[in-house]
């Protein structure tokens, strides 16, 4: 969509960055709020992430006029703070299709754009990448600036702290702009604080700094007591003593939402020597009164019309696996006083929200600490009891270690509730759960379920739950299929499949939520159709079966063929010469970019008509 330039005339003048950097100053508040308008606008059209974008319009804004960008590099956590970083680097024009099938990318990408210089789309990222860049122009000797952005849910990660501990350590020029939009603005960030920032970063301070240390270095006394006045004086306003510890230079807190002095700031900031550290509040949703209300509402939208205080509600149709989930947790909590329930940071994706508010006692939200939330399970296992770790499938990557390490190695009841696995569509690459059966079933002690309903996701997660050992239930986003949910519980035998339908010729194994498909295509062929359930341990009696009596066998799964479910029963069928043509179907070895989950099937194969396609194809050969 082009520019309407007589609603924008101050964003039409900004195209590049470049063409920003010639406005003057005093045209900047204006360019920020057609800014905010024109993201406004444009989500609302497209769906996407917002009220994030809506915080962040005056940094953006403020980083790419002072540094000389995409030259000194600027990079973004997760990114969903980065629409306005995109609508001012040449992106403005794509935004519409922004998360959709060959569109802009949801998160900042290289291949999209020279100003995009990380691909992210986990958090807490930003420092560490920084730092090697930082490291890197420092080497390049051609004064290259680099400024790493963190969001205060980020920062929570270990990995933050270790690049600023590392950082400390190195003292390489960079700043880091921590965005924070959790304290309240009115309580730090007055004209005083703001002078005071301006007055720390600015040259008088830093000199009297420098040279104090210089000067009073051999009278330990004083220097001892310049130092504590320096810290006196930072201690009364701001909570920066941590960074300090960590040896960056803190600056802080600022108002985020004031762009002409974070342009001072930032000024004054770009040519201090060593790591620096500035400290921003901002509010989600900034400038738009519904998602200043409801940031997590407004985090990621739906299409909606601005003008409404809501978001359209969504039809109620079938529950998804996250609710299958969320009331499981209700359900058996009522039961069972040793559930613990632990998220990072995922309480709404991860259909927890009626549970946390139930069952507080019982609840733990680790904040953006994959690793801490699998060894907190250890713990708690260790301690007596039944812990529950819910966590999307792409997130899970991030505990891999914890996982063998400090449970399967001991074997201990630890059930994780995998979400988001397979294809999640619109998040594109980085977010895809296309791995966690392939890194999950080299693990010993492991049990790994793929239920192909909600009901079996219910009865799963309570088999998980009852289990004495490791194990773990893989889900897909979205909604189930329509099955009846039975709300008694009732154990799965472990390891063992089911036939669904009984053909000849083609068997199809099934592992999870592509069993209608897979019941689809077996129509046409008159194939038997198993549904497997069980990953991890494989049911080798109804492979063994269907191997003896079908020419060919089929596995499907929502997973990347390597190393798949798929693998394993290759693998099974080897050791004991059941010598049959084996056709694996799955996510091939690519990182599959965003769209809606539906066109992705439908172009890697994976719906009824692909299936049949695939399995006529193969047995032409």
């Amino acid at each position: 969509m082009t520019l309407d330039i007589s609603k924008y005339p101050t964003l039409a003048l900004a195209n590049t960055p470049d063409e920003l950097r010639s406005l003057p100053k005093e045209m900047l508040p204006k360019l920020c709020e057609e800014l905010r308008t024109y993201l406004l606008n444009s989500v609302s059209q497209s769906s996407g992430h917002l009220a994030s974008g809506l915080g962040t319009v005056e940094l953006t804004v403020a980083i790419h006029y002072v540094y000389n960008t995409p030259f000194d590099q600027l990079v973004w956590d997760v990114g969903h703070q980065a629409y306005p970083h995109k609508i001012l680097t040449g992106r403005r024009e794509q935004m519409s299709s922004i998360r959709q099938k060959n569109g802009l990318h949801p998160f900042p990408w290289r291949e999209e754009s020279e100003y995009d210089t990380l691909s992210v789309g986990h958090s807490s990222t930003s420092i560490s990448a920084g730092l090697g860049m930082a490291i890197s122009a420092a080497k390049e000797g051609k004064n290259r600036k680099v400024v790493s952005v963190i969001g205060d849910g980020a920062i929570t990660a270990g990995m933050a702290f270790e690049a600023m501990n590392h950082a400390g350590d190195v003292h390489p020029d960079m700043l880091v702009v921590l965005n924070d939009n959790e304290m309240s603005i009115s309580e730090n960030v007055g004209a005083l604080n703001n002078h005071l920032a301006q007055l720390l970063s600015g040259n008088f301070y830093t000199s009297i700094r420098e040279g104090g240390k210089k000067v009073l270095s051999g009278v330990p006394p004083i220097k001892e007591l310049v130092r504590r006045t320096e810290e006196h004086l930072k201690g009364m306003m701001v909570p920066g003593t941590l960074f300090e510890e960590l040896g960056f230079n803190y600056i802080g807190p600022v108002d985020g939402h004031d762009v002409l002095d974070l342009v001072k700031t930032l000024k004054n900031m770009r040519d201090l020597k060593g790591p620096q550290f500035l400290h921003i509040m901002t509010k989600k949703g900034k400038g738009y009164e519904p998602a200043e209300r409801d940031p997590i509402g407004y985090h990621g939208v739906p299409k909606f019309d601005p003008a409404q205080s809501k978001l359209p509600k969504s039809a109620g149709g079938k529950p998804t696996f996250s609710n299958i989930f969320g009331d499981f947790l209700c359900d058996m909590a009522a039961q069972d006083p040793k559930l613990m329930a632990i998220t990072p940071a995922m309480r709404e994706g991860s259909g927890m929200v009626r549970f946390s508010k139930e069952y507080p006692e019982q609840y733990f939200d680790v904040a953006i600490a994959e690793q801490h939330a699998v060894t907190l399970a250890t713990g708690l296992a260790i301690g007596g009891n039944k812990p529950i770790v819910a966590i999307y499938s792409t997130f899970l990557q991030r505990g891999y270690d914890q996982l063998i390490h400090d449970v399967a190695i001991m074997d201990l009841p630890v059930m994780f509730a995998i979400d988001r696995a397979g294809l999640v569509g619109a998040d594109g690459q980085t977010h895809q759960g296309a791995f966690d059966l392939s890194f999950m079933r080299c693990i010993p002690n492991m049990v790994i379920m793929a239920p192909s309903d909600e009901n079996e996701c219910r009865q799963m997660l309570y088999t998980g739950h009852q289990h004495q050992g490791p194990s773990a239930v893989r889900y897909p986003r979205g909604s189930g299929c329509g099955a009846n949910i039975e709300q008694e519980f009732t154990a799965l035998d472990i390891g063992k499949g089911r036939t669904v339908r009984q053909g000849e010729n083609v068997a199809i194994l099934n592992f999870g939520t592509f069993l209608p498909q897979a019941l689809e295509a077996a129509e046409t062929l008159n194939a038997t159709v198993a549904d497997m359930r069980f990953v991890k341990p494989l049911d080798e009696t109804l492979i063994t079966e269907l191997a003896k009596t079908h020419d060919v066998l089929v596995t499907l799964e929502e997973n990347a063929i390597a190393g798949g479910a798929g693998a394993g029963v290759i693998e099974f069928m080897m050791q004991e010469k059941l010598m049959k043509p084996v056709l694996n179907l799955g996510l091939p070895d690519e990182f599959v970019a965003q769209g809606s989950q539906q066109e992705l099937y439908e172009e890697l194969g994976l719906d009824a008509k692909g299936i049949l396609n695939s399995i006529e194809a193969y047995l032409a050969k």
